[in-house]
């Protein structure tokens, strides 16, 4: 497969062409950055940590009947996936509140929902992601109701194969940022990524936080939280 001219450069990963138009190939950083890219920094080796972890998550869950990009992992940090128009709203999510949506409604970190939350954001760094709903994606023709339909469905599939999978590796899933993408038949699939940087991942036992709050928070040694999720998912 041969790589061919960057098509887009984000805060945790490259994405470029290649010789097949029907696939692009992803580079994962080590760059990490937080509140919409106003502190920055680096997490090392992260971008190993997170290709793997996220392909191996991605395979757990074509295999449970979520249609997802993954299509080979190249190398550390490389992965073949299919091409997709990104449906430009992130799904976050939230199971047990935390970060913002903690700060919003008043209520202690480590709150358990009564029921899954579900948040939408308009993907758009210049504006800051903003929170929206499902009339302000049909007013400006982000995404379709019927594809609103599979994401909402898609989103709640993922948080309880997720849940119950974790859960096994001694690992809350307090919340999760999701994007899907259009492929050439217009099918909606799961896209981008979930690893620690898209994700709460707390310790069942002791709470502590293994995942990008880490850095966010100037807690010390993300990488020592990113390379425990990796062992205790994968074994490595």
């Amino acid at each position: 497969m041969e790589k061919r001219e960057q098509l887009y450069e984000g805060k945790a990963k490259k994405v470029f062409k290649t010789d097949d138009e029907n696939l692009y190939l992803v580079q994962y950083k080590d760059d990490a950055t937080a509140f919409n890219g106003l502190k920055k920094g680096t997490i090392q080796g992260k971008g190993v940590i997170n290709n793997k972890v996220t392909n191996f998550l991605m395979q757990m869950l074509e295999a449970k009947g979520i249609p997802t990009h993954y299509v080979q992992q190249l190398s550390d940090r490389e992965t073949l996936v299919k091409k997709v128009e990104i449906i430009p709203v992130e799904v976050v999510v939230r199971n047990i509140a935390a970060g913002g949506l903690a700060k919003r409604m008043g209520l202690p970190e480590g709150t358990p929902m009564a029921s899954t939350v579900l948040e939408y954001s308009y993907k758009n760094d210049q504006l800051g992601d903003p929170m929206i709903n499902e009339t302000h994606v049909y007013a400006m023709g982000l995404a379709t109701p019927e594809e609103m339909k599979a994401i909402q469905s898609y989103a709640l599939q993922i948080n309880d194969i997720l849940r119950e999978y974790l859960k096994e590796a001694d690992i809350d899933l307090i919340d999760f940022k999701l994007e899907f993408g259009r492929t050439s038949d217009g099918t909606v699939i799961l896209a981008d990524e979930i690893s620690p940087d898209t994700c709460r991942f707390w310790d069942s036992t002791t709470g502590e936080k293994l995942d990008k709050d880490r850095f966010r928070r100037d807690l010390g040694n993300a990488e020592g939280a990113y390379q425990e999720v990796m062992k205790r998912l994968m074994g490595e």
